[in-house]
C-alpha cells in the first residue's frame, strides 16, 4: 500500500452542489411568492405556473455549481468536515425557508 489518498473533491462538489441547490430552490420560490411580476416570469409553463421556473431554475443552478466546484476540485484532496460544514449550512437554510410559517414572517404576511 502506497498510503497516498484518492481525491475526494469530485464528491465534495457533488454534495455542496447539491445543498446550494437547495437553497436556490428555497430562495426563488420565496421570491416568486413575494412578486407577482416575479412569479409571471417564472412561469415557464402555464399547467404548472411559476412552480415550473423555480425548480428549472434550481437545477441549472445546481449543475451549474456542480460543473465549476468538479472541474475545481477534481484532483484535490478536501478536508471533508469543512464541506459538510458548509453543505448542511446551505440545506438548513433552504429547509427553513421553504417553511411556510417562517416564509410568511420573512414576508411580512
Amino acid at each position: 500500500m502506497s498510503g497516498e489518498r484518492a481525491p475526494n473533491g469530485p464528491a465534495a462538489a457533488a454534495i455542496l452542489s447539491a445543498c446550494v441547490g437547495c437553497f436556490t430552490l428555497a430562495v426563488i420560490a420565496m421570491a416568486g411568492d413575494a412578486s407577482k411580476s416575479f412569479a409571471k416570469m417564472l412561469t415557464f409553463s402555464k399547467a404548472t405556473g411559476p412552480l415550473s421556473g423555480v425548480t428549472t431554475l434550481a437545477i441549472a443552478v445546481w449543475l451549474g455549481a456542480w460543473l465549476v466546484l468538479h472541474r475545481r476540485w477534481r484532483d484535490k484532496i478536501l478536508t471533508f468536515a469543512h464541506v459538510t460544514g458548509v453543505a448542511l449550512v446551505f440545506l438548513a437554510l433552504g429547509l427553513l425557508l421553504t417553511f411556510p410559517p417562517l416564509e410568511d414572517l420573512l414576508l411580512g404576511k
